[in-house]
C-alpha cells in the first residue's frame, strides 16, 4: 500500500470516528435537554399540587359554612389536583410528557394515599353543596324571624302589664322570649357543627315546639299546660302576627333536624380535609424534592457526553497531524517532480529552436518524460503545417487562375444589370401612368358613392315624413271622433235642458193658475184681501214672464240640437276624409320604401365599385413601388458587380502576398509515389 492511500485510509477512519462522535454528542445533549425539560414538568405539577392542597383546605373550610362561591372554588381546585396527579401518574399526550420515574416510587405512593383520602371528604362535601346552602339559608331567614319574635312578644308583655292581665299571662309571655332566644342560639349551634351540635338539633325541635304550643295556648287557651287565653285585643293582635312570623320558624324545624347530621358530615369532612391537607403538603414537597434529585442521577449521561467530546476533540486533532504529514511528503514528491520537468523543457527547447526559424524538416524527440505528449504534439503540428503551407501554395495558384475568370464574368453581369434598369424605368413610366387613371375612375366611383348615399338619405327622409303626416293624421282622427262624442254628448245635454224648460214652463203655468185663484179670493175677501190681490198680481206677471222665458229658451234649445246634429254630421265626413288621406300616406310610403330600397341597392354596388377601384388603385401603387425597388436593387446590382470586380482583383493581390509569406517556409522534398 502507497504512503498517500494509508493516509487517505487514515483521515477516512479518523473522520468516520469524528462524526460518529459529534451524532452521539448531539444525541446526549438531546436526551439531557429532554429530561431536563421533563424534570421541570414534574416539578411544575408536584409544586402546584403543594398549593392545590392548601386551596382545597381552605375552600372546604369555608364551604361548609354555607358559601356558594367557595363549592365553585373547592370543585375547581379537586379537578386540577386530579388532572396533574394524572399527568404524573399516566403521562401527559399533549407535552409528550411521560409517567413518573420509577425512582420516585414511594414518594408517589405515599401522596397516593394522602390524596384518596381527602378526595373522599371532598366529595362528601361537593354531594351536600345543595343541603348546606339551604340549611344555611334557613339559619339565616331564622336569624331575622326570631328577633322580629322577641320584638313582638316584647310589646305583648307591655300590653299586659298595661291592662292588667293575670301575672301567670305576663310569665308566659316573658317565658317565651327566653325560649325565642334559646332557639336562635340552638340553631347558630347546629351550624357551628362542634361537639354539642347534636344536643343543640334537639334542644331547638323541643324549644320550637314547646314555643308553638304556649302561642296556641295563649290565642286560644290549653289547660293542659295551664296556659290561658289573652282577652286583649291589641295583645291577641299582636299575638296573630307573632303566630305568622312563627310559621317559617316551625316549618323550619324537621329540615333543620333532618338535614343536621348532614351538616355535621360535612363539617367533620372538613376538619379531615384541613388534617389531611398539612400532610399531603409534606407529602408533594417530598415529591417536589425528588423530581428535583432526577437530575443529579444522570451523572452517567453527563460523563458520556464529556467523553464523546474529548474524542471529538482526539479524532480533529489526528485528522490535522496525519493531512500535515501527507502535505510535507506530496510538498516533497513535487519539488522533485518540477525539477525532472524542467530539465525535459531545456532539452525541448534546445530542439525546437531551429522551427522558429522556418524549418520544417526538424522532428523533435520524444522522451518518457512530461515534454514527451508536447514533443509528440509538435511534431504532429509541424506534419500538419507542412500540409498546410504545400496546400497554400497549391491554392493560391488555382486562386489566381479563378480570379480572373470571375473578373470576367462580373465586367458581363455590370453590362446586363444596366441594360435591366433601362427596361425597369420603361415599365415603371406606364405602371405610373395606369395607376392615375386607375386614381380617376376610384375618384368618379366615390363621388357617385356619396350621391347613391346622398339619394338614400332623402329616401329616408321622406319615408319618415309620411310616416310622421300618417301619425299625424291618426292623432286628427282620434281628436275629431272625440270631439264628435262630446258634440253628441251636449246635444244630449241640450235635450236635458229642454225637458228642464218644459218642467219650469208648466210650474209657471201651474204658477199663473194659482195666482189667478188667489186674486179671485182676495176679490171676495173686500177690503181685507186687497194687500194679498197685489202680491197675486206680481206672482201672476212673473209666472208670465217665466213661461215667455222658457219658451225662449226651448227654441235656442231647438237651434243649438239642430246645429249639434249638423256638427256630428260634419266631423263623421271629416274622420272618412283623414282615413282616406292616410290611406294615400300609407301607399306614398310604401312607394318610398321601395325607392329607399332600390337606392340603398345602388348605393351599395357604387360602393362596391368604388371599394375594387381602391383595391386596384393600392395594388397598382404597390406595383409601382415593387417596380422601384427592382430598379433600385438593379442599380444597386450593377453597382455590386463593379464592386465584386474591385474585390476580385484585391483578392488577386491577396493570393500573391499568400503565396510570398509561406515562401520562407523550408518544405522537405517530396516522396515519390509509391
Amino acid at each position: 500500500m502507497s504512503p498517500r492511500t494509508r493516509s487517505i485510509a487514515q483521515i477516512t477512519v479518523l473522520f468516520l470516528i469524528l462524526i460518529l462522535s459529534i451524532i452521539l454528542l448531539f444525541a446526549n445533549f438531546a436526551y439531557l435537554n429532554t429530561q431536563s425539560n421533563y424534570d421541570k414538568q414534574y416539578i411544575g405539577h408536584a409544586g402546584e399540587l403543594r398549593v392545590l392542597s392548601q386551596r382545597i383546605a381552605k375552600n372546604a373550610t369555608e364551604a361548609a359554612t354555607g358559601k356558594a362561591l367557595a363549592f365553585k372554588l373547592l370543585s375547581d381546585a379537586r379537578n386540577d389536583f386530579e388532572q396533574r396527579w394524572g399527568y404524573l401518574r399516566q403521562g401527559d399526550k399533549s407535552t409528550g410528557l411521560p409517567p413518573a420515574p420509577p425512582s420516585v416510587r414511594d414518594e408517589m405512593e405515599s401522596v397516593r394515599r394522602d390524596w384518596e383520602n381527602l378526595r373522599k371528604n371532598t366529595d362528601i362535601i361537593l354531594a351536600s353543596e345543595q343541603t348546606v346552602l339551604s340549611l344555611h339559608q334557613v339559619a339565616a331567614t331564622l336569624a331575622e324571624t326570631v328577633p322580629q319574635l322577641q320584638v313582638e312578644y316584647e310589646k305583648v308583655v307591655e300590653i299586659l302589664l298595661q291592662s292588667g292581665a293575670p301575672a301567670s299571662q305576663v310569665a308566659v309571655a316573658q317565658r317565651q322570649l327566653l325560649l325565642a332566644e334559646r332557639i336562635l342560639g340552638s340553631v347558630n349551634t347546629v351550624l357551628a357543627g362542634d361537639d354539642s351540635a347534636a344536643q343543640a338539633a334537639d334542644a331547638f325541635g323541643r324549644d320550637a315546639g314547646r314555643f308553638g304550643q304556649v302561642l296556641e295556648g295563649m290565642l286560644n287557651g290549653n289547660a293542659t299546660i295551664q296556659v290561658t287565653r289573652v282577652e286583649d285585643a291589641d295583645a291577641r293582635a299582636r299575638l296573630a302576627e307573632i303566630a305568622e312570623l312563627f310559621q317559617f320558624v316551625a316549618g323550619s324545624v324537621d329540615e333543620i333536624l333532618e338535614t343536621s347530621p348532614e351538616l355535621f358530615r360535612v363539617r367533620e369532612a372538613a376538619g379531615n380535609i384541613f388534617s389531611l391537607s398539612q400532610t399531603l403538603l409534606d407529602e408533594a414537597s417530598h415529591l417536589a424534592n425528588g423530581f428535583e434529585n432526577l437530575a443529579g442521577g444522570r451523572t452517567l449521561d453527563t460523563v458520556g457526553g464529556y467523553v464523546l467530546g474529548l474524542l471529538a476533540l482526539a479524532s480533529i486533532i489526528l485528522i490535522g497531524l496525519v493531512m500535515v504529514r501527507t502535505t510535507n511528503r506530496q510538498l516533497r514528491e513535487t519539488a522533485e517532480k518540477n525539477e525532472r520537468n524542467q530539465q525535459a523543457i531545456m532539452r525541448l527547447l534546445d530542439e525546437i529552436e531551429e522551427l522558429a526559424d522556418g524549418d520544417l524538416t526538424v522532428t523533435v524527440s520524444v522522451t518518457e518524460d512530461f515534454t514527451g505528449a508536447i514533443a509528440d504534439s509538435i511534431n504532429y503540428s509541424v506534419d500538419q503545417l507542412r500540409d498546410l503551407v504545400a496546400t497554400i501554395n497549391h491554392s493560391a495558384v488555382q486562386v489566381a487562375a479563378a480570379v480572373q475568370d470571375t473578373q470576367n464574368t462580373a465586367r458581363q453581369l455590370a453590362k446586363a444589370s444596366e441594360h435591366q434598369a433601362a427596361q425597369i424605368s420603361e415599365a415603371s413610366e406606364a405602371v405610373g401612368d395606369m395607376v392615375e387613371s386607375i386614381d380617376r375612375v376610384s375618384a368618379h366611383a366615390y363621388e357617385s358613392a356619396k350621391v347613391a348615399e346622398r339619394s338614400v338619405a332623402i329616401a329616408n327622409k321622406g319615408n319618415e315624413v309620411v310616416h310622421n303626416t300618417i301619425n299625424g293624421m291618426d292623432n286628427i282622427r282620434e281628436q275629431i271622433q272625440d270631439t264628435a262624442k262630446r258634440i253628441k254628448r251636449l246635444g244630449e245635454s241640450s235635450q236635458e235642458i229642454g225637458d228642464i224648460v218644459s218642467l219650469i214652463d208648466d210650474i209657471a203655468d201651474q204658477t199663473n193658475i194659482l195666482a189667478l185663484n188667489a186674486a179671485i179670493q182676495a176679490s171676495l175677501a173686500g177690503e181685507a184681501g186687497r194687500g194679498f190681490a197685489v202680491v197675486a198680481d206680481e206672482v201672476q206677471r212673473l209666472a208670465e214672464r217665466s213661461s215667455s222665458a222658457t219658451r225662449q229658451i226651448e227654441a235656442l234649445v231647438r237651434t243649438i240640437q239642430a246645429d249639434t246634429n249638423e256638427a256630428v254630421i260634419s266631423m263623421e265626413q271629416t274622420t272618412a276624409e283623414v282615413v282616406r288621406g292616410a290611406r294615400l300616406a300609407q301607399d306614398a310610403g310604401v312607394a318610398l320604401a321601395e325607392i329607399e330600397g332600390v337606392s340603398q341597392n345602388l348605393a351599395d354596388l357604387i360602393h362596391s365599385i368604388s371599394d375594387a377601384a381602391q383595391l386596384q388603385t393600392s395594388s397598382a401603387g404597390q406595383i409601382s413601388h415593387t417596380m422601384a425597388v427592382i430598379q433600385q436593387i438593379t442599380a444597386q446590382t450593377s453597382a455590386g458587380s463593379g464592386a465584386t470586380a474591385d474585390s476580385i482583383r484585391h483578392l488577386a493581390r491577396m493570393a500573391s502576398e499568400m503565396r510570398r509569406s509561406v515562401s520562407g517556409f523550408t518544405l522537405p522534398p517530396p516522396t515519390e509515389p509509391r
